[in-house]
């Protein structure tokens, strides 16, 4: 991923519309670590405890895999609001 991609993604909610990429008020988020996420929220408000704890795989064009990969996120065991990269597939 280039420098003008990265700058994008920081500071947004994974799947929010361009026009308003920012966190709401009152939303639970999580914060992705590493890989083609790095730096974007995902908001999880409403999910289910043990989902929360299995994390998530998440459709990405800036996977490994390109258009149709997903980047796979766990949460980290010391600080669960933060969900680590942990790799791609297709």
């Amino acid at each position: 991923m280039d420098e003008h991609h990265e700058q994008l993604l920081r500071g947004r909610v994974y799947g929010a519309d361009h026009e308003d990429p920012g966190p709401r008020p009152g939303r639970e988020y999580r914060e992705l670590v590493g890989g083609p996420l790095d730096g974007l929220l995902l908001d999880v408000t409403g999910r289910d405890p043990a989902d929360l704890e299995r994390g998530a795989a998440l459709a990405t064009g800036l996977s490994h895999y390109g258009s149709e990969g997903r980047a796979h996120y766990a949460p980290r065991p010391t600080a669960p609001h933060r969900w680590d990269w942990t790799g791609d597939t297709p």
